[in-house]
């Protein structure tokens, strides 16, 4: 299946545009200069910039005894190449797929030691080949694939990255055999239901401790895009995360305690879920420990334990020594000395070591919240972090707002003569200093209305629609800590079509003269939010881990009929494939239906509210990485990132107005919720 990469929704293989938003899934728009781009291009064939997706391949050589000692770890880095590279003339041209059970010792695999490739650019005179990883030629060779005496490592371009991978869809919900440990005793190892499967046999021994672990830990174990064995090797390809902060570079000396006791914990987590894959030495090394998303724990790397090396407490309690003196958090005794214990292998157990960081906790009054693990999810939305294991403690750490903000503009065009576009912002936010640290709480109504009819008549319905809808959750929006219901926000909507309709029939307004708008609203509290839209003004979402969304799906014809089946290119192709299919105002209350969804944000968001003077013609799809994605810094002022985006918008569409509502929100692990 193809997977759409503006709106994840899965398509059929031999679609050309995704059947729900109608995206090309052959060609992807360059982010330099807006080209459009095959898929299997590694660069834009206008400005040269690097557009396909590069992975990076390890291969290890299939052995059918031990594994050399000094084979002890596996690389996960993934790099972009930028730089035509040699490819060898000749590629296996065979593949013998193998179960699990043919490779001995499959954990021992993870061990080969790295080969550093360095890519040197061809001569002129000499043509290159293409050159393939695979037989079925999806993964382009970018560099010469040298021998494989031990394990090597080469950059491969997707030629397919929409394309979801067996393995990709098995990690989403691997089974029960499938990420049982190799140590689990032959009678408690579930029965290998389907093993015989050409899914089953097509997954290297590899494979198997990455799938497993990032099945119970997503952001904190690097996944797998794709495996596979042929021939006397192993092959798998690896998320990057080269470019994550380093932990010990993050934890300096304004670093908490209520901070470093939660990650503390979280390791021990970990180190109980690596020891059965023999994988402890992962946390062992500290340039391979890393902060990802939500400010959680992730390695960058699996390292197996060498054979007849045990690591040991007494060592993870060395890098906490190094974590907690980077903190300059020393004069904190009860960890200092539990360290100190740990270190002189005074604590024996996981178990223990557990106990005594709850214990600190109480002392210092950090809550270490304990929870069942959180249900897994598909590959493609992961915003949750999954912790392991049914009988074991995890720790579940909440997000809490830590700051918002937000501003808007809006300018006529190019083309126009009135602005009949109008928006609002309402907020409110209080926050709070203490020994544990800030606290922050917020109330946002974000109104963006494109008015449309007679003469001024646009004008005047956006700004009614506006003014309502203010006026209504004035009144029906008390609550300090909770969104209005989804029966609440659906009658404010109402109640801004009935005012906008009782002025069409006041005024006698009839055909194209009544006038009406569209509508799209973001109603915040902390970190949730609720979305209403009628029509084709938009709302987008933008996080460092998911890229750029559209949350709503436009009112329009050809969205109709691509909900109904049609193809988009048939759709679209309609003269009126454009018109809206709903609107406030022209009608009343029985022909309006707004969606409404609910949301919460897990990481650092930007919101933007856009008409279609902004969004029309793929403008944002194209530009989101050079007028959005630095807005998600707190350094860029919203004001000037919403002046650009007008300005932009003047540039290459200008033939309608343009409004821009931006919404900033940062969250953090909230540390003071309730033990």
């Amino acid at each position: 299946m193809l997977i759409c990469p503006h709106c994840q929704s899965e398509n059929p293989n031999g679609n050309k545009y995704c059947q729900r938003c109608g995206t090309s899934l052959t060609q992807k728009v360059c982010p330099n200069c807006g080209s459009d781009v095959d898929l299997r291009a590694r660069l834009c064939q206008n400005c040269g910039k690097v557009t396909g997706t590069v992975w990076w391949a390890i291969i290890t050589p299939l052995k059918s005894g031990s594994i050399p000692e000094d084979m002890t770890n596996l690389s996960l880095e993934v790099a972009e190449v930028t730089t035509p590279v040699a490819i060898p003339e000749s590629m296996p041209n065979s593949v013998t797929r193998l179960s699990l059970d043919d490779v001995e010792n499959p954990v021992e695999e993870l061990a080969a030691p790295p080969v550093s490739i360095t890519s040197e650019p061809p001569t002129a005179s000499t043509p290159q080949p293409e050159a393939y990883l695979d037989v079925e030629q999806r993964y382009q060779l970018l560099e010469p694939l040298p021998p494989l005496v031990t394990e090597v490592q080469v950059r491969v371009l997707d030629c397919q990255p929409f394309q979801l991978s067996p393995l990709a869809a098995l990690a989403a919900s691997p089974p029960e055999w499938l990420v049982t440990p190799p140590n689990v005793s032959a009678e408690a190892r579930p029965p290998e239901v389907g093993a015989d499967s050409v899914m089953t046999t097509a997954i290297p021994a590899i494979a198997k401790p990455y799938l497993a672990l990032w099945s119970q830990f997503p952001q904190t174990c690097a996944p797998i895009h794709d495996a596979w064995q042929e021939d006397n090797r192993q092959v798998v390809l690896i998320e990057d995360r080269s470019d994550w902060p380093q932990l010990l570079e993050c934890y300096e000396r304004e670093t908490t305690l209520a901070q470093i006791l939660p990650l503390l914990y979280q390791m021990t987590q970990l180190w109980a879920a690596l020891e059965p894959w023999s994988c402890r030495q992962s946390l062992l090394i500290s340039s391979n420990l890393r902060i990802g998303a939500n400010k959680t724990l992730a390695l960058q790397r699996l390292y197996a334990e060498s054979p007849g090396s045990t690591p040991t407490l007494q060592d993870l309690g060395q890098v906490w020594q190094e974590l907690l003196h980077e903190s300059q958090r020393t004069q904190f005794g009860s960890l200092v000395q539990l360290i100190d214990e740990l270190k002189a292998g005074h604590i024996q157990t996981i178990d223990e070591l557990r106990s005594h960081l709850q214990g600190i906790a109480n002392e210092l009054q950090v809550p270490l919240t304990t929870s069942p693990p959180a249900p897994f999810s598909p590959p493609l939305q992961l915003d949750e972090l999954p912790m392991q294991s049914d009988d074991m403690p995890t720790v579940v750490l909440p997000m809490q707002l830590y700051s918002l903000e937000d501003a808007g503009c809006t300018d006529v065009g190019r083309q126009r003569d009135h602005n009949e576009d109008c928006f609002g912002i309402e907020t409110r936010i209080s926050k709070q200093e203490s020994p544990r640290g800030r606290t922050t709480q917020a109330q946002g109504l974000y109104i963006l209305c494109d008015g449309m009819g007679g003469h001024a008549a646009g004008e005047v319905a956006s700004s009614l629609a506006v003014k309502t809808l203010q006026q209504y959750f004035q009144t029906r929006w008390q609550s300090p800590s909770e969104l209005p219901d989804e029966a609440t926000i659906r009658e404010a909507v109402r109640t801004a079509n009935q005012a906008i309709y009782n002025q069409n029939q006041q005024d006698t307004r009839s055909g194209t003269a009544r006038m009406g708008t569209t509508l799209v609203m973001v109603l915040l509290q902390n970190t949730k939010i609720a979305v209403a839209h009628v029509g084709d003004s938009r709302l987008y979402r933008l996080s460092r881990r998911q890229g750029l969304e559209q949350l709503t799906v436009d009112h329009e014809v050809g969205q109709r009929e691509i909900s109904r089946g049609v193809e988009p290119e048939i759709a679209y192709g309609r003269p009126d494939a454009y018109q809206l299919t709903q609107a406030l105002g022209p009608r009343d209350e029985n022909f309006v239906k707004p969606d409404v969804k609910f949301l919460e944000l897990n990481e650092d968001t930007l919101l933007l509210l856009a008409s279609d003077g902004l969004s029309d013609n793929g403008l944002l799809e194209e530009k989101w990485q050079t007028h959005l994605q630095p807005l998600l810094s707190s350094s860029k002022s919203l004001e000037q990132g919403a002046s650009e985006l007008i300005d932009l918008a003047n540039q290459y569409n200008g033939h309608d107005n343009i409004t821009a509502v931006l919404i900033r929100v940062k969250v953090r692990p909230d540390m003071q919720q309730p033990g």
